[in-house]
């Protein structure tokens, strides 16, 4: 029995793993159930095996994928030490900007379908992304508040960054947004 619960839970991350990707590439109003399930090569029925609903799966997608760069967060605090900062903001604006929307940070391609999502969506969002907050706000100075709203704009103002060049279609104008935000995020709480 154990082994055919393993399968089950091997089959349901498979899912959802490809309808995240189906989710950020090309939203939750262009993803029905039947394009999630062939995406992640299974039937309707096994799709809804594992979720009740296109939305359940939307959400679940979302904390796994919000929760997929809090820890991304954490290895890069401990592996790049006080270089973290330059370092992830280098990413987020280069490799997450350009790369393609399917493997794009969930946090940048799904806020906005998020905020037409229903209620318990939002929820699990905000939670997710409170925890994000304060796992960046952790190697940050100051008082915990400071740290909590230095935390917040730097994300805001990467996501809103990549959002932005993401739109324009001459590749030198996103260059130009992309560096801005660099820019920007460097100076917030008085760094460089």
């Amino acid at each position: 029995m154990a082994h055919r619960a393993g399968r089950k839970e091997e089959s349901k991350a498979r899912i959802l793993d490809s309808a995240g990707r189906g989710f950020r590439s090309r939203g939750f109003g262009g993803s029905g159930v039947d394009g999630l399930a062939k995406d992640a090569a299974v039937t309707s029925g096994a799709f809804y095996a594992h979720f009740k609903s296109k939305a359940a799966a939307f959400q679940e997608a979302i904390v796994i994928g919000l929760g997929d760069l809090r820890r991304a967060i954490d290895r890069t605090r401990e592996e790049m030490g006080d270089r973290w900062r330059e370092w992830f903001i280098d990413f987020y604006l280069g490799d997450r900007r350009t790369c393609d929307l399917a493997d794009s940070c969930a946090l940048q391609s799904l806020s906005s379908e998020v905020a037409r999502a229903d209620d318990d969506t939002r929820q699990a969002f905000e939670t997710e992304f409170a925890a994000i907050v304060e796992s960046v706000a952790k190697a940050l100075e100051g008082k915990p508040k400071a740290r909590r709203e230095e935390a917040t704009a730097l994300l805001a103002l990467l996501v809103g960054g990549v959002t932005l060049s993401r739109a324009v279609k001459d590749p030198a104008v996103g260059e130009e947004i992309a560096a801005a935000v660099r820019k920007a995020a460097l100076q917030l709480g008085g760094h460089q």
